[in-house]
C-alpha cells in the first residue's frame, strides 16, 4: 500500500492531530492562571524604557550635533573670542550645565559658562583620532557622572580650540508618577543617572541589581536577542521582574540606546548606555479561570475525535478492506461461498457488483443476474465525511465564535492606563522638543546673517543647515515685503507680498493635501526679515510611531488633526471618544467601554515652555484593549486558535480522504456496475497502490477471466460454420 495514499494514513493522521490538540487544549485552557503582573503591564514597562532610550539617544545626539554646527558657523566667519561662542551657545541652547573653551596645544582654559567641565578627563593628544571628538562619559569624585560633547574651533592663523559641553545623563521628558524610578546605566551595570521614586535603600538596590541584569543582556546582538516575529525597537530590550511580596511586585524595563535602524552607529549609542525604569506593582495574585474548562474541552475534543474516526473505521475502512479480500478471493477462484455485501453507500454497490459477477464467474449470463429494481444508494462515502466534519465542527466553531468570549466588562489593570497617560506624555514632549530645537536651529542660523549678509552667503547657510537638519523641506529668508531673499531645500510656503508672521510657529496648508507647519527666526538687525523653515510633516508623524499605543494623533485647540501615525486627512475632525479627555486640558487616561469595545484613551498637551508651547496642540492616544497582552484577551484568542486547528485538522484530514478514497471509491462503483451489466471492453486502471486501487486490480482481472469465458463460445459456431464448408 502507498505510504501516502489508501485509507489508513489520513485517519491515522487524524487520530494523532485530535490526540495533540486535546493535550494542547488542556495544556493552554487547562492551566490556571495565577499571575501576579499581567503580560500587558510587563511589556508596558518595556515599551517606557525603550521610550525614554529613544528620548535619550535623541537628546544626546541632537546636543552633538548643535554644539559641532555651532562650532562649524562659527568657523566659516571672521576668529570671535570665546566668551562671545560661549555665550552664543547659552543664550541659543539651554541644555548645557557647563560650557568651556580651551586651547588644545596648551590645554589652557580660555572661557567657561556654567559649573566647572571636567578638563583633566579629556587627554588632548588623541583628539586627532578616529574617535577623539567622540562624546564620553565622565563620573565626578562626588560620585555624579557628566557627558561630555567636544567639538573643534579653527580659524587661520590661530591656534586650534576645543568647544566642551557637559550636561547630565537624565532621560528628558519621561513622565513618571508616584512609584516609577528610571535610570541610565552604563556598560559595567552602574547606575549613572537616576531619578523618581527612589526614597529607600531597598528600591535602590532593586534599581542596581535591575541595572546590572539589564547591562548584561544589553551585551547581546539586537537581532539574536529578539524573539522570532519580535521587532520595532532596534536596540535590545526587555522586561524583568522582581520576586512578589505582600505589597506587590516591582516589573522593570530596559532598552540600550541605539540608532534609529539596527546596526546604525551613532555617538550617542556608542556610549554603551542603557536606560532601565522600574515600577511597584499592587497587583494582588488572582486566579482568572480554572483548569476546568480546559480539561473539559480537551475530553470532549476526544470523545467527538474518537466517534469521527470509530465511524470512519466501521463505514469507510472496513468494508473496503472486505471488498478487496472479497475481490481478491474471486480472482483466485474461489466462487463457492457468496460475497459478503455491506450495508449501504458505494460499498454496497461494490459488493452487490461483486456478487453478480462472482455468479457470471460459475457461468451464468450476465442478463440472469441483473438486480430486479435498482437500490437508491443516498448514504455514500460523501455523507459519511459530512457526518465526520459535523462532529468535528461541533467542537471547533463554538471554540471560534462563542466560548471564551472577553466582554466589555473586560478587567483593565491600573498600571497599563497609567503607563498609557506616560507614554503618551512622552511622546508628546518628544515632539515639542523637537520643534524647539528646530526653531533653535533656525534662531542659530539667523544669527550668522546680519545687516550686510549678502544673498548668496544666505543660500550657502541654509544650504549647510538644510543638509544637517532633513527635519526641514525648505528653508528661505523672507523679506518684510515678502520677497523671498535666499532658498534651500523645495518650494518656500509663502503667500505672496506678505512678510514674515510675527508669531514663531504657525500652522497653514488649510484645504490642501497635508498640513504646513513652519517656524520663524528673525534676523538680528534686520528688522521683518526672518529664516523660516517648512517641517517636513512624515518627520512629525515618524515621532507619533511606537508600539504598544494604537493610534496616535496630533491635534491642534480647535479638534483638528494635525498628525498621526496612521492615514488620516489633513485638518479633519478628531473622533468624538476623545473629546472628554481634549476637555480636561492636562494629561489624563481613562477606560472607554462603549457598545461591547473597549478601549484605553490618553492625551497628553504640549507642556514645558518653550517656542512650540504657542502652538497648543495635544498628542491623544487610543489603544483597543483586545490588542494588549490581557489575560481575558489572552484566553480568547487562545481559544479562537484552537478552534482555528480543529477546522484545519478537519478539513485537510477528511479533504485528503476525500481525494484519495471517496472520489475514487464512487468512480469503481460505477465501472463496477458496469462490468456486473455486461461492459467487457472497459479496462481498468488502478489510480493509486491503495485499497481502491487494490480492488480495481481484482475487478480488471475477473474482467479479463470474463472476457476469456466468454471467447470460446463465441469461436464455437465461427469453427462448425468454417467445418461445414466445401471447396
Amino acid at each position: 500500500m502507498s505510504l501516502i495514499g489508501g485509507i489508513r494514513p489520513p485517519i491515522a493522521v487524524l487520530s494523532a492531530l485530535v490526540l495533540s490538540l486535546a493535550g494542547i487544549t488542556a495544556l493552554t485552557l487547562g492551566t490556571p492562571d495565577n499571575v501576579r503582573v499581567p503580560e500587558a503591564v510587563r511589556l508596558s514597562q518595556q515599551y517606557v524604557a525603550e521610550d525614554a532610550a529613544i528620548a535619550l539617544r535623541a537628546s544626546l545626539d541632537e546636543s552633538r550635533t548643535d554644539l559641532t554646527r555651532t562650532a562649524a558657523l562659527f568657523n566659516q566667519g571672521p576668529p570671535a573670542s570665546p566668551d562671545i561662542v560661549l555665550d552664543k551657545v547659552g543664550s541659543v541652547y539651554q541644555k548645557w550645565r557647563g560650557t568651556a573653551v580651551i586651547e588644545i596645544r596648551s590645554g589652557k582654559l580660555l572661557g567657561a559658562r556654567g559649573e566647572n567641565v571636567p578638563l583633566a578627563a579629556i587627554d588632548r593628544t588623541r583628539l586627532d583620532g578616529a574617535d577623539g571628538l567622540a562624546p564620553r562619559v565622565v563620573r565626578l569624585p562626588d560620585g555624579q557622572s557628566r557627558l561630555l560633547t567636544l567639538a573643534l574651533l579653527s580659524w587661520a592663523g590661530r591656534p586650534q580650540q576645543l568647544l566642551i559641553g557637559a550636561s547630565s545623563l537624565n532621560v528628558p521628558g519621561v513622565t513618571l508618577g508616584a512609584h516609577r524610578a528610571i535610570g541610565v546605566v552604563d556598560a559595567d551595570g552602574r547606575v549613572v543617572g537616576s531619578r523618581g521614586a527612589l526614597g529607600d535603600a531597598a528600591d535602590r538596590e532593586r534599581l542596581a541589581s535591575f541595572a546590572r541584569t539589564a547591562a548584561e543582556r544589553a551585551r547581546q546582538n539586537p537581532i539574536t536577542a529578539k524573539q522570532p516575529g519580535a521587532g520595532g525597537y532596534p536596540g535590545v530590550s526587555g522586561h524583568l521582574a522582581a520576586g512578589a511580596s505582600e505589597g506587590g511586585q516591582s516589573v522593570a524595563g530596559y532598552a540600550s540606546l541605539a540608532g534609529t535602524t539596527p546596526g546604525e552607529s551613532t555617538g550617542a549609542a556608542g556610549l554603551g548606555l542603557t536606560v532601565v525604569t522600574q515600577v511597584r506593582v499592587a497587583a494582588p495574585a488572582g486566579q482568572l479561570a480554572g483548569p476546568t474548562f480546559g480539561l473539559a474541552a480537551a475530553v470532549a475534543l476526544l470523545l467527538i475525535g474518537g466517534l469521527a474516526v470509530l465511524l470512519l473505521l466501521s463505514t469507510v475502512q472496513r468494508p473496503l478492506i472486505r471488498l478487496f479480500l472479497e475481490s481478491r478471493r474471486l480472482t483466485r477462484g474461489d466462487l463457492a461461498r457468496p460475497v459478503t455485501v455491506p450495508r449501504s453507500g458505494e460499498a454496497e454497490r461494490i459488493g452487490a457488483a461483486l456478487e453478480r459477477l462472482r455468479h457470471q464467474l460459475r457461468g451464468a449470463p450476465a442478463e440472469s443476474t441483473a438486480e430486479p429494481a435498482p437500490r437508491r444508494h443516498r448514504f455514500g462515502a460523501r455523507a459519511l465525511l459530512a457526518v465526520g466534519a459535523v462532529l468535528l465542527l461541533a467542537w471547533s466553531v463554538p471554540l471560534m465564535l462563542l466560548l471564551n468570549r472577553a466582554d466589555d466588562g473586560v478587567r483593565i489593570p491600573t498600571q497599563t492606563v497609567r503607563d498609557q497617560k506616560t507614554r503618551t506624555a512622552t511622546l508628546g514632549d518628544r515632539m515639542r522638543r523637537a520643534l524647539d530645537e528646530g526653531h533653535a536651529d533656525l534662531a542659530a542660523v539667523a544669527d550668522l546673517m546680519g545687516e550686510r549678509t549678502s544673498p548668496d552667503a544666505m543660500r550657502t547657510v541654509l544650504a549647510r543647515a538644510a543638509q544637517d537638519h532633513p527635519r526641514y523641506e525648505s528653508l528661505f529668508v523672507l523679506g518684510p515685503d515678502g520677497e523671498i531673499l535666499a532658498k534651500a531645500g523645495r518650494a518656500p510656503h509663502a503667500a505672496p507680498g506678505k512678510g514674515p508672521s510675527d508669531k514663531r510657529f504657525q500652522v497653514s496648508g488649510h484645504g490642501g493635501a497635508k498640513p504646513v507647519v513652519t517656524a520663524t527666526a528673525e534676523l538680528p538687525g534686520r528688522r521683518g526679515t526672518a529664516v523660516v523653515g517648512a517641517f517636513r510633516i512624515d518627520f512629525l508623524n515618524g515621532l507619533l510611531g511606537r508600539p504598544g499605543l494604537g493610534e496616535v494623533r496630533v491635534v491642534d485647540a480647535e479638534g483638528r488633526v494635525i498628525g498621526s501615525n496612521t492615514g488620516y486627512r489633513a485638518f479633519q475632525r478628531r473622533p468624538d471618544h476623545l473629546a472628554p479627555l481634549l476637555a480636561a486640558k492636562e494629561a489624563s487616561a481613562a477606560v472607554q467601554r462603549d457598545g461591547g469595545k473597549v478601549r484605553i484613551v490618553a492625551a497628553a498637551p504640549f507642556t514645558g515652555g518653550g517656542a512650540a508651547q504657542d502652538l497648543t496642540w495635544t498628542v491623544v492616544s487610543s489603544q483597543p484593549a483586545s490588542a494588549l497582552a490581557i489575560p481575558e484577551y489572552t484566553r480568547q484568542n487562545h481559544t479562537v486558535l484552537l478552534g482555528l486547528l480543529g477546522v484545519t485538522a478537519a478539513a485537510a484530514c477528511l479533504g485528503w480522504l476525500h481525494i484519495v478514497v471517496v472520489r475514487p471509491l464512487r468512480a469503481l462503483a460505477v465501472h463496477a456496475e458496469r462490468l456486473a451489466d455486461g461492459d467487457r471492453r472497459t479496462v481498468l486502471f488502478p489510480r493509486h497502490h491503495d485499497e481502491v486501487g487494490a480492488v480495481t486490480r481484482s475487478l480488471e482481472l475477473i474482467r479479463q477471466q470474463l472476457q476469456n469465458q466468454q471467447r470460446p463460445h463465441d469461436g464455437a459456431p465461427r469453427a462448425s460454420a468454417a467445418a461445414g464448408r466445401t471447396p
